[in-house]
């Protein structure tokens, strides 16, 4: 295996943060896309569909945030670790144990999500066409769960290694096919059946197995590809996945689980303002991929520099790619609550809708920039393997909204309050980030 510690260790810290980041980059312009589509077929459906999306969502975002932000940010954590330590043999280990934690993760998603879905989604105040819309959806992106985990584990190998190209395109190319067939299969265009709200399900799963196996092939092709000798199973190695993959994943079960407590609340506003809080929160997955594009490259940067003894250059590289995201969230943020309908009529022609989306984004999205400033510190905390100060940021965060929210229902308030204890749970975790990096 060619040094893969040399570049990181050693090249000017902006040039090389940018070539790592920028296959991520590209991808998100593509991931972007994709739910950008998604979100105008399924709301081309009617508001009941948007409204069953949005019950979706903090289970979906949960999938998403485990599988590549949180266990996969916990493989590249280690691999670039053991590389930075010269240690080739363990990186090659590390494969087998990724795996068969990816495998129980997706078969995890799938038997809760089929069997307690119906009943999540009634929690959360859906009703009725709504809550059809959502377990015909969730039923079939749960059933692939497992795709999603293989290929977001496949992915995070590479990335560790330092490989975020490859990756890159695989996901860019899954995703050229996934828009077309989502439209294909939700709207019935030609000769195809209109599946619905169900036929974007179905284009997600398909769009994850394809890239499964890419990936497969691009890791038995790489230098990571492990021999016989490297598939014996050692309990320091999934301690090694885990300790960073097991705290971020309690850290993103928080993130979600205050998802699923500000759905509940917006919910009882009626179908109108559920669906225009999930056309405004769609926005915030958006910028995910964004800003992982940068944090994938802080993972290896910062996990090589850390393995090699050089913890003030990762230091700095941690604040180089916090002050990167936190400027593109800004960006993205201003224009929005500036502009609230560039991005709300994209997706709903509902007054009501239209309206209530862009409350949300007048009042949250200006506050996107410490969203994106924590988002940041915590992938670089992944690559130092050290996960506690995250994870009590979004502690904080959760029970902040989840007092504020019930407070805002108890008295009556408006929804406009709701939102702004929204904002202010954002701010709350860029600033404790900020302060404890």
């Amino acid at each position: 295996m060619p040094d893969q510690r040399s570049p990181l260790l050693t090249a000017p810290i902006v040039p090389t943060l940018a070539r790592l980041a920028a296959p991520g980059i590209v991808l998100a312009l593509f991931q972007t896309a994709v739910s950008i589509g998604d979100t105008y077929f399924i709301g081309r459906l009617g508001t009941e569909a948007l409204a069953g999306l949005a019950l979706v969502f903090p289970m979906l975002m949960l999938l998403q945030m485990t599988s590549a932000g949180a266990m996969g940010g916990g493989v590249s954590s280690a691999v670039a670790r053991a590389l930075g330590a010269g240690n080739r043999d363990a990186a090659r280990k590390l494969v087998a144990h990724a795996l068969i934690i990816a495998l129980g993760g997706g078969l995890t998603f799938t038997v809760l999500l089929l069997g307690f879905g119906r009943g999540l989604y009634d929690l959360l105040g859906g009703r009725g066409a709504a809550l059809e819309q959502a377990l015909a959806y969730s039923q079939i992106i749960f059933a692939g769960a497992v795709l999603v985990w293989i290929s977001n584990t496949l992915a995070s190998l590479l990335r560790g290694s330092g490989n975020t190209l490859a990756p890159a395109l695989v996901f860019v190319g899954t995703a050229l096919v996934q828009v077309p067939l989502s439209g294909v299969l939700t709207l019935g265009w030609g000769p195809f059946p209109r599946l619905g709200i169900a036929g974007a399900a179905t284009s997600y799963v398909t769009a994850f197995g394809l890239a499964s196996l890419a990936m497969a092939i691009l890791v038995w092709r790489s230098p990571l590809r492990p021999q016989r000798a490297h598939l014996r199973l050692e309990g320091r190695l999934f301690r090694e996945i885990l300790r960073v993959g097991a705290i971020s994943s309690v850290s993103a079960l928080q993130t979600v689980l205050t998802a699923v407590i500000l759905t509940g609340f917006v919910a009882r506003f009626g179908t109108e303002a559920l669906a225009g809080y999930g056309v405004g929160v769609r926005l915030e997955l958006l910028q995910v991929p964004i800003v992982f594009a940068i944090a994938q490259a802080l993972v290896v940067m910062v996990g090589t520099n850390i393995g090699a003894g050089h913890g003030e250059r990762a230091k700095k590289i941690a604040w180089t790619g916090t002050a990167a995201a936190a400027l593109v969230c800004l960006v993205i943020g201003w224009s929005v609550a500036i502009y609230p309908a560039l991005w709300i009529h994209l997706f709903s022609d509902d007054p009501a809708v239209i309206a209530i989306g862009s409350l949300y984004m007048r009042i949250v999205a200006p506050f996107y920039p410490l969203f994106g400033a924590g988002l940041a510190l915590y992938f670089a905390s992944q690559g130092a393997g050290q996960m506690l100060l995250p994870m009590l940021a979004n502690t904080a965060r959760l029970l902040l909204v989840a007092a504020g929210g019930a407070l805002v229902m108890q008295l009556g308030g408006p929804l406009w309050a709701l939102f702004a204890v929204i904002a202010l749970g954002l701010s709350v975790v860029g600033g404790w980030h900020r302060e404890n990096a």
